[in-house]
């Protein structure tokens, strides 16, 4: 270890604030559920990524890079992905070949390490049905018309890391009621595939795995069958890792899957949920036409991983501020220094608001050291350079808010201008036409 500073993470699984102990300190483990391809991942998908990069730079910060092992998934067995795929007339692999080299440009350029491993859950079938039959074998999973489900009143803790019973559980989810399950709640570990989308031939007929046995059987295989963090957004908390524990725990005598679970906060565009309806959804890929990656990093990580985020203009234009004036004061080549203030708050759950705090008071050399770590480029060219304007898009843009303004469709007039506002770009009506100018 170079640090010997105690790092503390918040365990979801308790709910508490605990000091980190590996289970061994040569081979630090950490799995985070990755993307699945089917389209351009969207600037709420970037936040995971951009957290659990920085834990992983932490870590191998403190235990060196040797000793840190970074596994993060990439589903492209799914039924969304079967979907687009034939709406496209494509191939499932060309669409998840695809959909996998732009999200790999898009988080590079968000400054993000790759990790250690990337497995792809088509990869790793023969180990999800070699997982089932273990549950069936130990009566935690039966085999009914094709399918193979978990049986979730065969294990007595279900329901801990959601902290609800199992009737609340049934209570607040969309659970699909099939005439072969013994209880309503008992998830899919696998179903029948038709000829038409993709299958592997099992013990129970040619199918597909489901979505949570997916990342057990990967983790499984990289990490073994107990590691020590386990990452997501808290949207998975529940039924996607809820499920995970269950299933590995019965396939491991007992075993945890992971010591600590850690889920970052929602992201929401201008105090609402994004959504296209709204006119505010927003890919990784869109923003980077408007914004250098570093200042999207930054936005990201003002706010504390748990915490809500509002992502919202004036905190990208606040962002570039702050960024452009660190990056020029230091462009005279000052050999990087790790303030210890802003390690402390690094290691107190990854607290990038205080760590940004620290380096505000901090000389040029600790600011230098301070981004480095967070995975900030430094480089004062890709600060002050303004991202190119796509003048043909505004323009197409204006004329189809024309048009509908002429319809008298005012909600999708204001659409149109809101999302042109959200990326800095105003449009100003006169007489004569509409013109706009970029403020930033």
């Amino acid at each position: 270890m170079k640090n010997a500073m105690t790092l503390r993470l918040y365990n979801t699984l308790t709910r508490t604030k605990e000091d980190f102990a590996p289970l061994d300190p040569n081979n630090v483990r950490m799995y985070v559920c990755g993307p699945t391809v089917y389209d351009f991942a969207h600037i709420g998908n970037a936040r995971p990524v951009i957290v659990f990069d920085v834990l992983f730079r932490l870590l191998r910060h403190i235990y060196g890079e040797q000793h840190v092992t970074y596994v993060r998934n990439i589903t492209d067995v799914d039924d969304k992905i079967n979907a687009r795929a034939a709406a496209e007339s494509i191939s499932i692999r060309e669409l998840t070949e695809k959909t996998a080299r732009q999200f790999h440009d898009d988080i590079a350029a968000l400054g993000v390490l790759p990790p250690t491993h990337e497995p792809r859950a088509t990869d790793y079938v023969a180990q999800m049905i070699a997982i089932n039959e273990r549950l069936i074998a130990a009566g935690h999973a039966y085999a009914a018309e094709g399918h193979v489900l978990f049986d979730v009143s065969s294990k007595a803790d279900y329901g801990k890391l959601a902290r609800r019973s199992l009737d609340e559980m049934m209570a607040g989810a969309r659970v699909e009621v099939a005439p072969y399950k013994k209880n309503p709640m008992d998830f899919v570990l696998w179903k029948p595939s038709s000829p038409e989308i993709p299958g592997w031939d099992s013990p129970w007929g040619r199918g597909r795995p489901g979505w949570h046995i997916e990342c057990s059987a990967m983790s499984e295989a990289l990490l073994g069958e107990s590691f020590d963090i386990h990452g997501g957004g808290i949207d998975l908390v529940f039924p996607h890792h809820e499920n995970e524990i269950a299933q590995s725990e019965c396939a491991h005598h007992g075993l945890p899957l992971a010591k600590v679970w850690m889920h970052n906060g929602f992201l929401q565009v201008e105090g609402e949920k994004m959504s296209k309806s709204l006119g505010n959804f927003f890919t990784i890929r869109d923003l980077l036409n408007d914004w250098p990656g570093d200042v999207l990093r930054f936005n990201m990580l003002r706010t504390h991983y748990r915490q809500p985020l509002d992502w919202t203009l004036n905190g990208l234009k606040e962002s570039w501020t702050i960024l452009e004036r660190w990056y020029q004061a230091s462009a005279s080549g000052y050999a990087a220094r790790i303030p210890e203030g802003f390690l402390a708050a690094l290691s107190d759950d990854l607290n990038t608001p205080q760590a940004f705090a620290e380096l505000h008071k901090e000389t040029p050399e600790a600011i230098v050291g301070g981004l480095i770590l967070l995975g900030f480029s430094v480089e004062q060219e890709k600060i002050t350079a303004k991202p190119p304007v796509d003048a043909e898009k505004i323009s197409r843009a204006i004329t189809a808010r024309a048009e509908a303004r002429k319809a008298k469709n005012f909600k999708e007039s204001d659409r149109i201008r809101d999302e042109l506002l959200a990326k800095g770009i105003v449009l100003k009506d006169s007489p004569t036409g509409t013109t706009w100018e970029v403020k930033r």
